[in-house]
């Protein structure tokens, strides 16, 4: 039993305790230091060979599922893989839940033969470091901490690695997150997981880095309409996520950013024209600082220049004034001067965020309208720090002027945008978080109204009703808007979830479908999304990954394409490319009048960095490759619970 019963095993049942609550943040207000986008995909990258690398890694940090006691006596364990004979272990990294102000600073760690026992392997207290961290809805700081040191070499195998004794600078509970493995990539995956009280839990957010003769990771292999475009260098990719998608201008080009690639390391905008074959021109790399860094991606402007939002500009934001505020930045080419075609673009900051009244940090701009006028969010910032949208106007001379156009509120108005769209009638229509119930999401519409704006509420969700994070909001011709969650927990599976708001004379009308496929004979999965995009028509285009439900044994994860529709009878899922392989594809996807989809992977490709793909229709629709499993998708069978 723990030293402490009053310390329970998990963080969602110590936030609901009054002693424990007291210590946390105010869900949706500033954390300690400022949120890292990438933590929502932390992990090292590594292409082939010999070298350090993953060992294992056991997917994403989830950040508001849950979270397991590591100190009070309790005992977190998880399984991982080792791939090869003679591998030493020289470091870990995992999601830590922790009190708002606290830090990690010392864990022990042991690798064992099984849970907290059998054969010991190494058993060692270590230190952390913990370079960034996200508040979450119970108003936790859900941070990325890291740690070497100097480990056992293991032959291949499977092994368990036990957290417990953690301390932290406050004498608080130490959590660690809990992700289910839903986007784990190792071979083994995902985790077997079990807590010394209580016994099967569902698996941990963690990476073990070792020294691994590193295989190209389990891809998808370009074929018939599915083809490769462009493959990506590690320069070009970064460390982290690799590029966020596509834009398209109306000669076909494509345009796209990653996070933290190019010539700095602080973000890389390119270009791809198809000359007959595609060609890559690179045109800007951000230097940080006070011209920006960080790019979540850029959009096509009027003029055919790019636009974008960054991190970077003025330094005032955060609890202490520290953090970045962001930026918004225009790139247009360079006089031809340079002799070759190739000569680069050059950056032209619009707007630098001053302060949190101002609307700063984590800067995303997505929509213009006919005038020219520019639409975008700031997570937070604003009269109440839970996020504005804003428009940027060209006032002459080169120079744009701001306006807030909506401070959000928080709770059941929502908070926290991620994005804004230009709707056909008007109006403004995004996402965000709000605790409509349990800070789980909105759909929200802003309305034009006697020189202000007013916001509706569309829809609120709910993690067991109807998805958590609502994103890639999209309309068709007609008005009606599209959209998907990150995470749905039915029976406490968690999976994504599609949506419509189907737009009729009194209001709207909300629709969703989970959806699960069949890997062999009795094993359901679980099916997550991950970008998707409309036509004009109402058909939705995205990409998705399924894996296996916890505890069901066996191993299945793969990732495919489809085209669906909404009609009478729900949704109809007319064509797929699917294959039982994993290809990680993130970022918004971009379609050509010819029905071509354009996408991007932050890994596979022949270095390893990522690609730029193309799916090509054919007669019979997008290219429907069942050879590789079952029949796609299967619908979800009957009503599910919570409906």
């Amino acid at each position: 039993m723990p030293a402490q019963n009053s310390v329970p095993p998990t963080a969602v049942q110590a936030a609901r305790m009054p002693q424990f609550a007291k210590r946390l943040a105010h869900p949706g207000g500033q954390p300690a230091s400022a949120p890292n986008p990438a933590l929502a995909r932390q992990g090292s990258r590594t292409g082939p060979g010999q070298g350090s690398g993953t060992v294992y890694e056991n997917g994403p940090i989830n950040g508001n599922t849950d979270a397991w006691t590591i100190n009070f006596g309790f005992v977190a364990s998880d399984t991982f893989t080792v791939p090869s004979d003679g591998s030493p272990v020289t470091g870990m990294s995992f999601g830590a839940w922790l009190s708002p102000g606290d830090t990690l600073s010392q864990v022990e760690i042991s690798i064992t033969s099984g849970p907290n026992g059998g054969t010991s392997y190494f058993d060692q207290y270590v230190n952390f470091s913990q370079p960034g961290c996200n508040v979450n809805e119970y108003g936790y700081n859900v941070c990325a901490v890291t740690t070497s040191f100097n480990g056992p070499t293991l032959n291949a195998g499977t092994y368990w690695v036990n957290l417990q004794n953690a301390s932290t600078s406050s004498s608080d509970p130490a959590y660690w997150d809990e992700n289910s493995g839903v986007g784990c990539m190792s071979d083994g995956c995902p985790s077997q997981a079990d807590e010394n009280n209580v016994g099967t839990i569902p698996s941990e957010s963690f990476t073990i880095q070792g020294e691994i003769n590193i295989p190209p990771p389990a891809c998808f292999q370009p074929e018939g309409n599915l083809q490769v475009l462009y493959n990506f260098t590690q320069q070009q990719a970064g460390t982290i996520l690799g590029s966020e998608g596509v834009t398209i201008d109306n000669a076909g080009n494509l345009y796209g950013a990653t996070y933290n690639g190019g010539n700095n390391g602080a973000g890389f905008v390119y270009k791809l024209a198809n000359f007959g074959s595609w060609v890559l021109d690179p045109l800007f790399s951000f230097l940080g600082g006070d011209t920006g860094s960080l790019p979540p991606g850029v959009i096509v402007g009027p003029n055919g220049s790019l636009y974008g939002g960054a991190q970077g500009g003025i330094q005032n934001c955060g609890t202490d004034g520290s953090q970045y505020c962001g930026l918004i930045y225009n790139l247009t080419p360079k006089p031809n001067i340079c002799g070759t075609a190739l000569c680069g673009w050059d950056e032209n900051v619009l707007y630098r965020f001053s302060s949190e009244s101002d609307g700063g940090q984590f800067v995303n701009v997505t929509a213009f309208d006919q005038a020219g006028n520019l639409y975008g969010t700031t997570y937070y910032g604003g009269t109440h720090d839970e996020g504005t949208v804003f428009e940027l106007t060209p006032s002459g001379g080169g120079n744009w002027t701001k306006t807030v156009l909506y401070n959000f509120v928080g709770g059941f108005g929502g908070s926290l945008p991620t994005q804004v769209l230009l709707g056909n009638d008007g109006n403004l229509y995004g996402v965000g978080d709000g605790r409509s119930f349990e800070n789980d999401g909105v759909v929200f519409q802003l309305t034009p109204s006697g020189g202000h704006w007013t916001e509706s509420v569309l829809h609120g969700f709910h993690i067991y009703h109807d998805g958590w994070l609502p994103s890639h909001l999209s309309q068709d011709s007609a008005g009606n808007l599209y959209g998907m969650t990150a995470t749905q927990n039915i029976d406490e599976v968690p999976a994504g979830v599609m949506f419509t708001l189907q737009k009729q004379t009194l209001g709207w009308t909300y629709s969703e479908d989970f959806i699960q496929h069949s890997c062999a004979p009795g094993e359901a999965t679980q099916d997550n999304f991950n970008n998707l995009t409309v036509d004009a028509a109402g058909n939705v285009y995205g990409t998705g990954v399924g894996s296996l439900f916890m505890g069901q044994g066996g191993q299945c994860a793969y990732s495919y394409i489809f085209k669906a529709r909404y009609g009478s009878n729900g949704w109809h899922y007319e064509d797929s490319y699917f294959r039982y392989v994993y290809f990680d594809s993130f970022g918004s996807l971009a379609l050509d009048p010819s029905g071509n989809l354009y996408g991007t992977t932050s890994d596979c490709g022949t270095n390893g960095y990522g690609t730029v793909w193309q799916l090509s229709p054919s007669p019979a629709g997008l290219g429907r490759h069942a050879a590789d499993g079952p029949a796609f998708p299967t619908r979800y069978a009957g009503s599910p619970p919570g409906r």
